[in-house]
């Protein structure tokens, strides 16, 4: 493609660049300051979370305590006790 006027070229970007200016202008003034509020549920929420976090998944001393149980042939659950533990943990899978 061969231009003949380049000024004319010329005119149409001076143009084009203006109008870009404007529109910039006029979204940066428009645009307002983002907020963000976090109600107390939330913040103790977010507390409750963390703290659950940083709990150890295996309480190592109460493995320990039943393995010495075990050991010298003191741990006697209760039959009761067994079978609410086993419904328990077959209802929460459910």
């Amino acid at each position: 493609m061969r231009i003949n006027n380049p000024m004319n070229v010329q005119n149409v970007l001076n143009t084009y660049n203006k109008s870009v200016k404007k529109t910039s202008a006029t979204e940066k003034s428009a645009q307002a300051s983002d907020k963000v509020e976090i109600s107390s549920q939330a913040r103790d929420i977010q507390v409750a979370m963390k703290a659950l976090a940083e709990l150890p998944e295996i309480r190592q001393d109460k493995v320990d305590l039943v393995n010495e149980q075990l050991s010298n042939g003191q741990y006697k659950p209760s039959a009761e006790d067994l079978v609410n533990k086993i419904f328990a943990s077959v209802s929460a899978i459910k």
